[in-house]
């Protein structure tokens, strides 16, 4: 497995500042409620096929209450779930028919390096690989405050509604 670095540098985005909120993700995203993880929009590069993404984690998120409940740690599920989130909203921004939905087609060489609880911003860096009609793939890593936390490749398919 290749162990993977920082795919955008933090200097090109602002923290602070995001491109798109959560209602501009629902423009492009069908999630809502419980399953609404992603945050914000920091960075898009469609030239380069690159987006930035976060998620702020709350005491207040479902799983906190029974995910180790003594010291809530956020499940990697929901880790690759928030990745999926920004690679769906890029490749329905950019790349498909707007409202379509991308299904969880795949992970590969997922890797787990840390921590993230309450508190936290689990900030996505994701670079599509591919964006067809029939595959969107993406190299991704999750930081929290500059560590890798998560990496690895997810895949997207569209599904039909």
């Amino acid at each position: 497995m290749v162990r993977r670095g920082i795919l955008i540098e933090p200097a090109l985005y602002d923290e602070n500042v995001p491109v798109a909120g959560i209602e501009e993700i629902r423009k492009y995203n069908r999630h809502r409620f419980e399953m609404e993880i992603l945050s914000g929009i920091l960075y898009e590069d469609v030239g380069n096929n690159r987006a930035v993404g976060y998620v702020d984690i709350t005491d207040k998120d479902f799983w906190t209450r029974g995910h180790f409940p003594e010291s809530p740690l956020m499940p990697g599920v929901l880790m690759c779930e928030a990745v999926a989130q920004l690679a769906s909203f890029f490749a329905n921004k950019h790349f498909l028919s707007p409202g379509s939905i991308v299904g969880l087609g795949g992970l590969d060489e997922i890797r787990f390096r840390g921590i993230v609880r309450p508190g936290d911003r689990l900030i996505i860096q994701a670079k599509l690989i591919h964006a067809r009609k029939l595959l969107i793939s993406a190299e991704f890593v999750g930081l929290v405050k500059n560590n890798i936390v998560c990496e690895g490749i997810i895949k997207g398919v569209p599904l039909t509604t």
